[in-house]
């Protein structure tokens, strides 16, 4: 009897071997899900308020192209404030003029360059009855302009009404390079409204020297 008894005690332990591999093989099987799955959820304490999810950073959205367009559109603004800053720096100076200098008293006398030859032009100056409105010395750039045919604004003030004199004296370089100075005259009326007139220099190629005169604009 006791062989019988070990035989089948051997015989019933002998089937447990695979329910133990079975075991270590499902075991092997959590592990490896375990290894690939998200960490699990820390729970908030009780009482804590959510906590939102960091929100995701806007992509950029401006292109190069769009960029330029802005910089370029900027630039149009900046030259168009410049343009109307300018404009009305004129109304404004017209403004003053007429204030200053207003028609009923107004005189202007302009000056007006032909010569070459036989004059270069160094300094203008008026006087008006008897007095010196004005001394003026020029620079090459400006002799440049009037020589090109520009005309310069040399004087501008104010006479009563009735007869005045204006007299101009040219200094320079004349013929054969030596200084050169004359002078000329005129005697105009002043009206209700502005006066206006104008030095000229001339070459006279037939007496081979400079010649000036003054109109009077009525």
């Amino acid at each position: 009897m006791p062989e019988n008894t070990t035989a089948h005690s051997r015989v019933a332990a002998a089937p447990r071997r695979p329910a133990a591999s079975l075991l270590c093989l499902a075991a092997l099987l959590c592990a490896a899900s375990a290894w690939g799955a998200p960490p699990p959820a820390v729970a908030a304490p009780a009482g804590a308020p959510p906590v939102a999810a960091p929100a995701e950073a806007p992509a950029a959205t401006a292109t190069p192209a769009e960029g330029s367009a802005d910089t370029r559109g900027l630039d149009t603004q900046i030259q168009d404030l410049k343009k109307d800053v300018v404009d009305l720096n004129k109304d404004l100076f017209v403004l003053e003029e007429e204030l200053l200098f207003p028609a009923n008293t107004q005189v202007a006398v302009f000056l007006s360059v032909d010569v070459g030859d036989f004059f270069a032009l160094d300094a203008v100056q008026l006087k008006i009855d008897q007095k010196e409105v004005i001394n003026y010395l020029y620079t090459p750039r400006e002799l440049e302009a009037l020589l090109k045919g520009g005309v310069q604004r040399l004087y501008l003030g104010n006479l009563k009404v009735g007869p005045h004199e204006l007299v101009a004296f040219f200094s320079g370089k004349g013929p054969n390079d030596r200084p050169y100075k004359r002078g000329a005259s005129i005697k105009f009326e002043k009206g209700v409204g502005a006066k206006y007139l104008e030095l000229k220099i001339n070459d006279r190629q037939r007496k081979l020297q400079p010649e000036f005169e003054i109109k009077d604009w009525e």
